[in-house]
């Protein structure tokens, strides 16, 4: 049994060229297949188009959230009910091509990897976006303590124990691709360009990107935490000195007359501060949400594709 599990949200536009694809690439390679899509509270005829084409195709079935819970739940949802032994990942905009699948179901067979990711060398699209994505990979790449996941987004393909492992790991602020990497076992790559939105505007807008880039960060990273304690040992160490020659300064009779330099370093001192409490209260918020305990999300119904009774 393979599993491919694909978030929707508000994608009515091009779920009939996404369903048309997929089915013809997973049909190249499996012949016993599910392909769960996971509608993430679409206010839109997502649904709707969805369980149109499940009437044509036995193998799609429907996991429909009692709201919108985020791109991330939606993926955990949708593996915690995929049944196969090999599971993949898929962005649900066709920005990655569902022929790609072939290529790494023939890579963890012929090689025995555990896990296949896509890896991006290239990006079609909003140069903005591009950018965006090219310096976080880049930032994070300096910075992260995981290795070897640049550019290395949700698609990928695991086998069933990589996917229990990566499901055994219940925090509540996820990152999947570092979850993904954090697990371990034997990982290999594909390497792709990644395709521009068939129809529609993107779902996550910037403001998302930066929260997602934000719990990356700040879940596979000490560099925040370091880096106020670098800029505090600065600033100490820069306003000592500052203090030795206000001293000097008096005893020698050339002290500067005037509050200037003074505000300035009151005003330097607070902006470090409330820096310092920002990154702080991320990491107190993140505790405060895995305390919190709550489920990552509720299923209105699900869709088998079995006659209701």
């Amino acid at each position: 049994m393979f599993s491919l599990v694909i978030p929707i949200f508000n994608e009515e536009k091009l779920i009939d060229e996404l369903v048309k694809r997929t089915v013809s690439a997973i049909e190249s390679f499996s012949s016993e297949f599910e392909v769960i899509f996971v509608d993430d509270g679409s206010t839109d005829q997502s649904l709707n188009r969805i369980l149109y084409w499940q009437q044509k195709h036995i193998q799609i079935k429907v996991l429909s959230l009692s709201k919108n819970f985020g791109h991330q739940a939606a993926y955990t949802a949708g593996l915690e009910y995929a049944k196969g032994n090999l599971v993949a990942m898929m962005d649900g905009d066709l920005q990655d091509p569902p022929e790609l699948l072939g290529e790494m179901y023939k890579l963890i067979k012929e090689q025995d990897f555990d896990i296949v990711s896509g890896k991006k060398i290239g990006r079609k699209g909003n140069k903005g976006r591009i950018m965006y994505a090219v310096l976080f990979h880049l930032f994070f790449k300096r910075i992260g303590e995981i290795q070897n996941m640049e550019n290395s987004g949700n698609y990928s393909m695991m086998k069933r124990d990589a996917v229990d492992a990566l499901l055994s790991m219940k925090e509540k602020v996820r990152y999947l691709p570092g979850l993904r990497t954090f697990i371990g076992f034997s990982q290999g790559y594909v390497e792709f360009v990644r395709d521009d939105r068939f129809k529609g505007d993107p779902k996550m807008s910037i403001r998302k990107l930066f929260i997602l880039a934000a719990d990356a960060i700040f879940s596979f990273s000490r560099f925040p935490i370091r880096l106020c304690l670098i800029m505090g040992t600065i600033g100490t160490l820069i306003f000592m000195a500052a203090g030795i020659y206000v001293l000097v300064a008096k005893v020698y009779g050339f002290a500067v007359i005037g509050w200037s330099s003074t505000l300035l370093s009151i005003y330097f001192l607070g902006s470090i501060q409330l820096v310092f409490l920002g990154i702080l209260g991320e990491y107190v918020y993140r505790s405060y949400k895995e305390s919190q305990n709550r489920p990552l999300y509720f299923v209105k119904k699900f869709y088998d594709g079995s006659p209701e009774k």
